[in-house]
């Protein structure tokens, strides 16, 4: 995971302009949002990237978490996020240091980028902090039957529908020659079919399904919410 942290933590080109950029996080949001089941939950975004969008998500809950791996972003929510007294940002190695206090655990579009060992690893501490009765979603989930063509159709899709389709398909055209593009090569992504995944998160303790629709534009892709497979003493 660690190149792919370095690529986010750089000046990278994953958003065709601006308006893709900005509407990626408020979707999200809104999807999230409809995870919350409590005004007072507490929720942690694991692996949030630059989370936009997340002053929405911190109205709808007591408590959140915007957990970083990449040094540079973290220091843009730190920065950004400053004034709201709702929303802690924490490093992932912070989360080893906290005690059992979360009500939902969302990871979006993060597990392709960790390896089968790394995304256990995480599993086991999102285990840790979730209250009983806790759910973890864990959305973006790549399938192995899907390539690259239906991601290209559903970003397309979305940008036709919001009124960036231009930028989009020259988006695409840099995208092809970039480094996310040569990363992507080189180290790839991992990729999860629906029993495969529901095995994994049961291996870990939880007992998970896959969600109606995916978190984001993307319905190619898999969302699963999960629960303690039974609960501790």
């Amino acid at each position: 995971m660690d190149e792919w942290i370095d690529y986010y933590d750089s000046t990278h080109t994953i958003y065709a302009s601006k308006l893709h950029r900005d509407l990626h996080f408020q979707i999200v949001a809104r999807d999230i949002i409809g995870y919350i089941s409590s005004p007072d939950s507490v929720v942690l975004d694991y692996a949030c990237g630059e989370a936009l969008s997340a002053a929405k998500v911190a109205d709808a809950c007591g408590k959140l978490y915007l957990a970083e791996p990449a040094p540079g972003v973290r220091g843009r929510l730190i920065a950004r996020f400053a004034p709201n007294t709702k929303i802690r940002v924490r490093s992932l190695d912070d989360l080893r240091k906290m005690d059992e206090s979360v009500d939902l655990v969302v990871m979006n579009s993060v597990a392709q980028y960790m390896t089968p060992d790394e995304l256990d690893s995480a599993f086991a501490v999102i285990r840790r902090l979730l209250k009983p009765g806790g759910r973890l979603v864990l959305g973006d989930i790549l399938r192995p039957e899907v390539g690259m063509t239906k991601d290209v159709l559903a970003l397309l899709k979305f940008a036709s529908s919001h009124g960036f389709l231009k930028d989009a398909l020259y988006g695409l055209a840099s995208t092809a020659l970039s480094d996310y593009r040569q990363l992507r090569t080189r180290v790839g992504l991992q990729r999860y079919s629906e029993d495969q995944m529901i095995k994994k998160l049961a291996a870990a303790g939880f007992l998970g399904s896959r969600a109606p629709f995916n978190i984001g534009h993307n319905p190619w892709r898999m969302t699963f919410v999960a629960r303690h497979a039974f609960q501790r003493n």
